[in-house]
């Protein structure tokens, strides 16, 4: 009986070993929702559909390149367009604030609300474009909704990045800046990461490594 626990605990070890490698081979195996399978593609569907944009944008706002387009990956797989994501919570929250029973959600306030429609909040409530920025940034950003889903998207969801936490990939603290993209809080001190997925902030660093390279040899011309 000890030796069969014996060797059924050498083969789990094997399992989990092989496990970790696979994902440091193929970074890419899941996708923003668990469960799902992410294209084994996505990386060179991100450069694709968002590589003209993004460098762009970088140059003009003073950003890491590499760090935006692994967070198109991280966030939406690379793909154009982008999709949504609606936060059932985020829309209550707004609904209270709306309403008075509630003073405020971050920035957002009654006067932002009185007038809006329940879709409108819907909207304010739903994550756009390739980084996901929640429709209600867009109030302290002083836009419209869709100017963070439309043709814009990559811009006004870099300028958010720019504004919320650019000091953060001034400084090449990446591993602070994807956890705080995701939860709105850097990486923390001591246990284990608070994102939804708890590969989340590895998975960007490994991605920025590929996104690096490929844009080294689009400027030598390789």
């Amino acid at each position: 009986m000890k030796r069969s626990r014996l060797i059924l605990g050498i083969l789990l070890l094997i399992v989990a070993a092989a496990g970790v490698y696979w994902w440091s081979d193929t970074p890419l195996h899941l996708t923003r929702e668990e469960g799902t399978v992410i294209p084994r593609n996505a990386l060179e569907l991100a450069f694709e559909n968002y590589h003209e944009d993004v460098l762009e944008v970088t140059e003009d706002l003073n950003l890491p390149y590499a760090y935006l387009m692994s967070l198109a990956v991280l966030e939406c797989s690379g793909k154009k367009p982008a999709g949504k994501r609606f936060e059932k919570v985020v829309y209550d929250r707004l609904q209270k604030v709306k309403s008075g029973e509630k003073r405020k959600y971050e920035q957002v306030r009654h006067r932002h609300l009185k007038n809006a429609s329940d879709a409108a909040i819907e909207n304010l409530a739903s994550s756009w474009g390739p980084f996901q920025l929640m429709g209600y940034k867009c109030i302290g950003m002083d836009v419209e909704v869709a100017d963070i889903r439309g043709d814009d998207a990559v811009y006004y969801g870099a300028k958010w990045v720019e504004e919320e936490y650019g000091h953060l990939l001034k400084k090449e603290r990446y591993k602070d800046a994807f956890h705080y993209h995701n939860t709105g809080r850097t990486y923390p001190r001591s246990g284990p990461p608070q994102t939804y997925d708890p590969m989340y902030v590895e998975r960007g660093l490994e991605y920025i490594k590929y996104f690096e390279k490929r844009l080294k040899e689009m400027e030598s011309g390789t």
